[in-house]
C-alpha cells in the first residue's frame, strides 16, 4: 500500500474509533436533538439571540441532560405548561408529587445557570 493510502486509511480507522468511543460516552438519559433545541430556542428568545447566549443555553441544557432522565424532564415541563396555562384542568396537576417533579426540574435548571451563566 502507498504511504499516503496507508495515512487516509489509518486516519479513516481511528475516525471510526474516535466517534465510537464518544457515542459510547453518551449518558443513557440523552435528550433527543428537537427536545435540546427547542429548550435553546426558548432559552435564546428570553435572554437574546446572541452567540454568547447560544453557547450559554447549550451548556444550560447539557447540565440539565446531565442532572435529570429525559423522561423526568419531559414529564416536569409538561406539567408547568398545564399549570402556567390556567384553567379547570391546572388544578388536577397541584398534587404534592407533581409539584415535586416540577421542584426536581427547578433546581435542575438552578444547577445550570449556576454552571452556565
Amino acid at each position: 500500500m502507498k504511504p499516503l493510502k496507508l495515512l487516509f486509511a489509518s486516519a479513516a480507522f481511528l475516525g471510526v474509533s474516535v466517534v465510537t468511543a464518544v457515542a459510547m460516552e453518551l449518558p443513557a438519559n440523552d435528550y433527543p436533538t428537537v427536545g435540546r433545541a427547542d429548550y435553546v430556542y426558548a432559552c435564546m428568545q428570553a435572554n437574546g439571540p446572541t452567540r454568547d447566549m447560544l453557547e450559554k443555553c447549550s451548556c444550560s441544557i447539557d447540565q440539565i441532560a446531565a442532572l435529570l432522565p429525559w423522561s423526568e424532564y419531559e414529564e416536569a415541563e409538561t406539567i408547568m405548561s398545564v399549570v402556567m396555562r390556567g384553567g379547570d384542568a391546572q388544578s388536577l396537576f397541584h398534587s404534592p408529587m407533581l409539584q415535586k417533579k416540577i421542584h426536581t426540574l427547578k433546581l435542575a435548571q438552578v444547577e445550570a445557570e449556576l454552571r452556565c451563566f
